[in-house]
């Protein structure tokens, strides 16, 4: 479609695929190796903590919502990166791209809601231990929950309406192996001064999950280290550390990314950045609370053992 001498965008071209020259099929197959992965140890350890009435806690329903929002986050990415890079259609509609955007913008940010929700679990399961049941309850959880899910898909909501309605003509080629605002809002033309407020949201997003979250585990620690047994004070930490090293994982990258306002990267460091929170961060998720957690893997042994058995008896 054409206006005057400019011709409007109707569909984006990832042009980071463009320079593998042929080398997509190398890196489809780990990509397609790691989403696999991503789905199937999320799901089991969903499927598990459903099954497992030993691990109907609060902290483990959190960890299920944490992997059951994990296996949509990167299914809103991978497929499209999978896609790009063995056709030679490497393109998305418009409208493709607007939704990529909000189902990874807005699981991402309820993702951030609930790492909140688990630190502040822990905090009052440490530092409050004889209310923990009283004010953790069941209840409470699942009305939570619902409350950062809505919040999470309808905070988002205006940012893509309005880049939405923006004119896009002139080059099509979106620099970052997703749709993303920054390199989106790149090739509108028109008047996109607006970004400043984008940017101060996704601001206010990632600061004030990040605060509550630091703030929660620096008293968890002061409570910690007076506590009186060696063997007590490695208890307490070792429930903790999964949950501080997703959250540092999570964060880290995430700030790195949308905390840069007017600096700006080379377009290598944007699609390492980008692999870090679209890749790596949710494959290592699953495996830091899996490995490293011995109620799951007890129950994951349970399950695999429990199926095996009944195969025996129908044999």
């Amino acid at each position: 479609m054409a206006s005057g001498n400019q011709t409007m965008v109707t569909e984006f071209l990832f042009s980071v695929f463009l320079h593998l020259h042929g080398r997509g099929l190398f890196f489809f197959i780990p990509l397609l190796l790691i989403y696999g992965f991503i789905i199937t140890l999320n799901l089991v350890i969903f499927i598990v903590i459903q099954l497992d009435i030993a691990l109907h806690t609060p902290m483990y329903f959190f960890i299920s919502v944490l992997s059951f929002l994990e296996i949509w986050y990167t299914t809103a990415t991978i497929p499209k990166m999978l896609s790009s890079l063995v056709s030679e259609q490497k393109t998305i509609s418009l409208a493709g791209c607007l939704m990529q955007m909000y189902f990874f913008h807005s699981i991402g940010i309820t993702e951030g809601f609930v790492l909140t929700l688990m630190a502040i679990d822990r905090y009052i399961a440490i530092c409050n231990p004889l209310h923990y049941p009283t004010i953790m309850t069941t209840n409470l959880c699942i009305q939570m929950t619902g409350g950062i899910c809505l919040c999470g898909f309808l905070s988002i909501l205006p940012e893509i309406v309005w880049i939405g309605t923006l004119p896009f003509c002139g080059s099509n080629e979106i620099q970052q192996i997703f749709c993303d605002f920054t390199p989106v809002l790149r090739l509108a033309c028109t008047d996109t001064s607006l970004v400043v407020i984008v940017d101060a949201i996704h601001a206010a997003e990632i600061l004030v999950p990040f605060l509550v979250i630091a703030l929660s585990y620096i008293k968890i620690i002061m409570v910690i280290l007076r506590i009186p047994s060696a063997e007590g004070r490695h208890k307490a930490f070792s429930t903790c550390a999964a949950h501080l090293a997703v959250f540092l994982l999570f964060f880290g990258s995430v700030a790195v990314m949308y905390l840069r306002f007017s600096a700006t990267y080379s377009v290598f460091w944007d699609t390492v950045i980008a692999v870090t929170f679209v890749i790596l961060a949710p494959f290592l998720n699953p495996i830091i609370y899996s490995l490293r957690n011995k109620d799951i893997k007890t129950a994951i042994e349970k399950l695999f053992c429990y199926q095996k058995g009944a195969v025996r008896v129908e044999r």
